[in-house]
């Protein structure tokens, strides 16, 4: 090839964006595309937990192995037992302070929209298998309780003594109540019990007396909805079980934290009908 061949061939190359390569160390020539693949690998899906909700695992990257868009794992509106460990797992670094509810709203929205940006990772707001993996990280599996901080929680099989009449059905292990008649369930409600040294007492007892506005006279507070069943100890609406759930204790009485719920329950429950209270 002459001088002016050539110096055509490079005048070529500059107009049309290419740079000519040097050969390598082996003497052949090196393609004269540069492309940058980003490392990583996609996420495999963790197998199905309960009741069929996937969680994410990652793999190690792999660093010639392009990663592709991190997945949605759950987003507003979603919910389910999940959402719920999302939740107990962004109260456990403080982004969250109520719940958890088992539904992603608002306030998860932005509990995970500012945990994305205190790290770096763009503040959707939804959670995907990126941000998903640094909250594994950095918090612990979450108890039974955690999860079900606020109520919520299913409740187990009621006691063979529910089975018939009607009877408020209360499950110390499940941590509910029941509203049973003739052995079919009406309602169900998440309840809480006294502390071990004020704890609720078990047996089968009935409703002697109902006050809709009761103030204790021992405690000084108010128990609105009471159902007494045995002495002092009644079924009622706490306004404290509403505000912190489990994270406190009654004084022996069965409390109910949704307050619609146990105002029905109320205008239901007559008295002689049987409560039990069980393990």
């Amino acid at each position: 090839m002459g001088r002016s061949t050539a110096a055509a061939v490079a005048v070529l190359a500059a107009l049309t964006g290419c740079t000519v390569q040097t050969p390598g160390d082996d003497g052949k020539g090196r393609s004269p595309v540069r492309i940058e693949l980003p490392d990583g690998t996609p996420s495999p899906a963790r197998s199905p937990a309960g009741g069929g909700e996937g969680r994410p695992s990652a793999a190690p990257p792999s660093g010639d192995t392009p990663r592709a868009a991190p997945r949605v794992l759950w987003s507003r509106g979603d919910t389910g037992r999940d959402v719920r460990e999302l939740q107990a797992r962004l109260r456990q670094v403080a982004w969250l302070f109520d719940g958890p509810t088992g539904t992603y709203d608002g306030a998860t929205e932005r509990a995970v929209s500012g945990f994305q940006g205190r790290r770096g990772l763009p503040r959707t707001g939804r959670t995907d298998t990126v941000t998903w993996e640094r909250l594994l990280r950095m918090t612990r599996e979450p108890g039974r309780w955690e999860l079900y901080l606020m109520g919520g929680q299913p409740a187990d099989p009621p006691d063979a003594r529910c089975r018939g009449g009607r009877v408020l059905c209360i499950d110390k292990t499940s941590r509910t109540l029941r509203w049973m008649v003739d052995g079919r369930t009406l309602s169900t409600m998440a309840v809480r019990f006294g502390s071990e040294y004020t704890p609720t007492r078990e047996g089968v007892f009935s409703v002697y007396w109902k006050s809709r506005d009761h103030v204790s006279t021992l405690y000084d507070s108010p128990m609105p909805y009471a159902l007494f069943f045995s002495g002092g100890q009644a079924v009622h609406y706490s306004a404290d079980f509403a505000a912190r759930g489990y994270a406190g204790a009654s004084h022996g009485c069965v409390n109910v934290r949704d307050e619609a719920a146990i105002a029905s329950l109320y205008a239901q429950v007559r008295n002689g009908d049987k409560v039990v209270v069980s393990w």
